[in-house]
């Protein structure tokens, strides 16, 4: 059976490369006029070197090399679109946005990973969702959760201050950030406690799980990117969990499967809880059923019938929201703390601002916290120029025109201020040079300055009109597929910052930090392995 599978999928690739190649050689349109890198092989392209743990380097060249529109070879003559141009991104964020769908390899990857939540769901289905999900993100909803993100974060400075207490001690801050930013979702979003944020107690195997979903499903992008939308239509989900319990290699694939399965039962757990719970009464919930999926839940059974969502997707949101919620906010955090490490100064004067401020009542009601300026600085400069994802995907759903910005000159000298884009071309979204376009932003565009952001930003920049939801910028999209939780992020990720910098200095240890480019951007120890971690040098103030 294992061999007739495997057999199969070979089967289908061969046949779908050979109809690439017929196509490549036959078929012409504005993609092959298009300028981009030179691909040095039909089969793999240059599509790796956009998407690798070091890509860094290759993804500023095609954008100072080529522009804001680039062609990328993808396997197999595949052509996709790198785009950064704003009127560009205009129309595939919002005003064709359904034309512009995610993938479907990103959608049934993220079916699988977590159910039929927002990040795996379109059209009506989605739009349910979000309306359903939408007063929860709210900020009159914010201001009552303020209390718990600082219940949170103090039990984090007790932690880090026994560990500090008898002088400054190199600790690996990505770990705690991890555990900070899964109970600051698991107490507030779902009205649960996975940790109790004390130095020797056991961390949640949930924690350690999702922390190992997007590396673990990095190594596996191509056959996900090419065979995963195929092969979910092989057979029930039973019958493919069997093929996958059977296949005698592939460590990867099972390590995926194992992730899941910790994600899945967690989430099922929570949920059959919260619903006995409700039964019981309101004021046996956490929190008295204010987070985030105890409200959806009674929304859900106040709502209309045309409104109302299956128990399925209520269960699929609470490892959507725990994943989108946990892995990039720790790692933003991170990387702000890695980033005041190394500029002392900018440390030194956020420190100086929170506890000024913390001097007129201890913790910082919702409206301080939020207009302390460069605090607010220091979290867009970080997520500026280092956003969790670098690049997004998106594919056609139609044949369509894309409207530029700028012209581009197509290889035949040939000036084009559109792109004709067939039916199911992948788009490539860069968030990362959108957001650091010196054309734009400015000559020092590649440079971390939050002082930035305290005085008005370029005319050129307001003037392109970048679709993004937050400060001009791609990190959080646009749009209808825009994170519906940014703010919140954005809440919590301050909280935290004003909690810690207030009690502790952090410095560079002496090991060497490189950031990984994976899914979502993560710091490893050149020379250590390849866990994330983040070895920093914490003292007390």
């Amino acid at each position: 059976m294992i061999s007739f599978i495997l057999q199969a999928a070979v089967l289908y690739l061969i046949s779908w490369a050979c109809w690439r190649l017929v196509r490549r050689r036959v078929v012409k349109d504005d993609l092959d006029n298009i300028p981009g890198p030179p691909s040095h092989s039909f089969w793999k392209g240059n599509f790796s070197k956009v998407f690798n743990r070091n890509a860094w380097d290759f993804n500023r060249e095609l954008a100072e090399q080529y522009g804001s529109i680039v062609k990328i070879n993808a396997f197999f003559g595949d052509r996709q679109l790198y785009v950064f141009d704003p009127k560009a991104l205009h129309h595939i964020t919002v005003k064709d946005q359904h034309i512009y769908e995610e993938t479907s390899a990103f959608l049934e990857g993220n079916r699988i990973f977590f159910g039929d939540g927002l990040l795996a769901t379109l059209g009506e289905q989605h739009r349910k969702q979000r309306k359903m999900l939408a007063p929860v993100f709210s900020i009159t909803h914010m201001r009552h959760m303020i209390p718990v993100f600082y219940d949170v974060a103090h039990k984090l400075r007790t932690a880090i201050t026994t560990k500090v207490a008898d002088g400054p001690q190199e600790i690996d801050m990505l770990r705690w950030m991890t555990r900070i930013a899964l109970e600051l979702i698991g107490r507030s979003g779902l009205g649960y406690s996975f940790d109790s944020l004390v130095d020797d107690s056991d961390v949640h195997p949930y924690s350690v799980s999702v922390k190992e979903l997007i590396p673990t499903a990095f190594t596996l992008f191509a056959p996900r990117a090419y065979l995963l939308p195929t092969l979910v239509k092989i057979g029930t989900p039973k019958f493919r969990r069997l093929v996958i319990d059977m296949l005698p290699f592939w460590k990867n694939l099972r390590k995926l499967r194992d992730i899941v399965d910790i994600s899945h039962n967690t989430s099922v757990k929570i949920f059959e809880e919260k619903k006995a719970l409700q039964e019981e009464g309101e004021e046996k919930l956490l929190g008295q059923g204010k987070d985030i999926i105890s409200i959806l839940m009674k929304a859900n059974i106040e709502a209309s019938s045309e409104d109302r969502l299956p128990d399925s997707e209520v269960l699929a949101q609470i490892s959507t929201l725990t994943f989108a919620a946990m892995d990039t906010t720790s790692n933003a955090l991170s990387r702000i703390l890695h980033l005041l490490a190394t500029h002392p100064k900018v440390q030194d004067k956020l420190r100086a601002e929170v506890k000024a401020a913390r001097e007129q009542g201890g913790d910082l009601p919702y409206d301080e916290i939020s207009s302390l300026p460069f605090l607010d600085a220091v979290c867009r400069e970080t997520l500026r120029l280092y956003p969790p994802f670098s690049n997004i995907l998106r594919t056609t759903r139609q044949s369509v025109i894309l409207p530029l910005s700028t012209p581009v000159k197509g290889i035949d000298g040939r000036e084009m201020h559109e792109i004709t884009l067939p039916s199911n071309t992948n788009i490539i979204i860069s968030v990362l040079n959108s957001n650091r376009d010196p054309a734009l932003w400015g000559p020092d565009s590649y440079e971390w300055k939050p002082e930035r952001w305290l005085s008005p930003l370029p005319e050129a920049l307001v003037n392109a009109h970048i679709p993004g939801i937050y400060s001009h910028l791609m990190t959080f999209l646009g749009g209808g597929r825009a994170c519906i939780g940014f703010k919140f992020s954005q809440l919590e990720m301050k909280v935290v910052l004003s909690v810690l910098v207030s009690s502790f200095r952090f410095l560079p240890s002496d090991k060497e930090i490189f950031w990984e480019m994976s899914n979502i951007a993560s710091p490893t120890v050149k020379g250590g392995g390849s866990a994330p971690q983040l070895p920093l040098e914490v003292a007390m103030v």
